[in-house]
């Protein structure tokens, strides 16, 4: 043990940066918030502990006639909708790619990536000035077509379901990219072989392609599961008060009991649930995507 660390204990020094970095930002809060999810905590006064001790948990399912319930069922339909249709859309997408020239797949790339570098809050405020009921662009399609203006986000029956079809609209950048780097390294060899039993372009698509492009796959659910769960600057910018609870998710109470009504106890347990959501979510895609492929 003394000898390894005199001959390799000067390498850590390089990863030494790193891991302060990462425990001062993350994981100090990250477990400084699990301690005040068990405390009633004031700025002022400091953390006292509740009792019992598990009642920030109660009150973040209850407080407020359980609207932290209903954030969670509109989380789940959001990241449903999204989730499915970024996978989707991206893999069609870079399956059209492939097949273009080495230039044009280039330029394809970089221009549906183009968008990825905006901001997710001037993205929200586009859709908000789409969707305005009175001189927004989506309204004026449908009085060409001689159909009534919509209230997309004032209408609680519609709002959540207006601001899911933004983000479904929204092209995928990363998906594109990542499916399309992963199909460019499979060996064409497959592809040969397959076109000599006779394989058509959807045959070979379906029985080669998907299956290689697997892990990526699970890349992409984790991430984009990850990321719907925890949506918040686009539904803050296109609904900034709420159209009732139909446009609440998971986040958006955090940053209520947490920020607005300083409740940092119900706020943090709130954040945990969240924590073991995700975490269960991504053990079960695990499950479902692994793959032992390897070429």
């Amino acid at each position: 043990m003394v000898n390894f660390v005199r001959k390799h204990g000067w390498s850590y020094l390089f990863v030494l940066p790193s891991m302060l970095t990462f425990s001062v930002f993350v994981l100090f809060p990250t477990l400084w918030a699990f301690v005040i999810s068990f405390q009633k905590y004031s700025l002022v006064r400091g953390g006292a502990w509740m009792d019992p001790i598990y009642q920030n948990y109660v009150d973040a399912f209850t407080r407020l006639n359980g609207v932290f319930v209903s954030a969670i069922q509109n989380t789940l339909i959001y990241s449903a909708f999204t989730v499915t249709s970024s996978i989707v859309i991206g893999l069609v997408l870079a399956s059209l790619i492939q097949p273009l020239s080495h230039r044009m797949r280039t330029f394809f790339r970089a221009a549906y990536y183009l968008p990825a570098v905006t901001s997710s809050l001037i993205v929200g405020m586009t859709w908000a000035y789409i969707y305005n009921a009175q001189w927004g662009f989506a309204n004026y399609l449908l009085r060409l077509v001689g159909i009534a203006p919509v209230r997309w986000l004032s209408n609680p029956d519609i709002a959540l379901g207006s601001i899911t079809l933004s983000a479904v609209l929204t092209v995928p950048a990363t998906a594109i990219v990542l499916y399309s780097a992963a199909m460019g390294s499979i060996p064409t060899e497959y592809y040969e072989a397959a076109e000599l039993d006779g394989a058509g372009p959807i045959r070979k698509w379906w029985n080669i392609t998907v299956p290689l492009i697997k892990s990526t796959t699970l890349y992409l659910v984790v991430l984009y599961t990850i990321a719907s769960f925890e949506v918040f600057e686009r539904i803050y910018v296109m609904v900034p008060s709420g159209v009732g609870n139909s446009t609440q998710t998971i986040v958006t109470q955090i940053y209520n009991n947490g920020f607005k009504d300083l409740n940092f106890g119900v706020a943090s347990a709130q954040a945990f649930v969240l924590f073991v959501m995700i975490g269960v979510l991504a053990v079960f895609q695990f499950r479902a995507l692994r793959s032992d492929v390897e070429y």
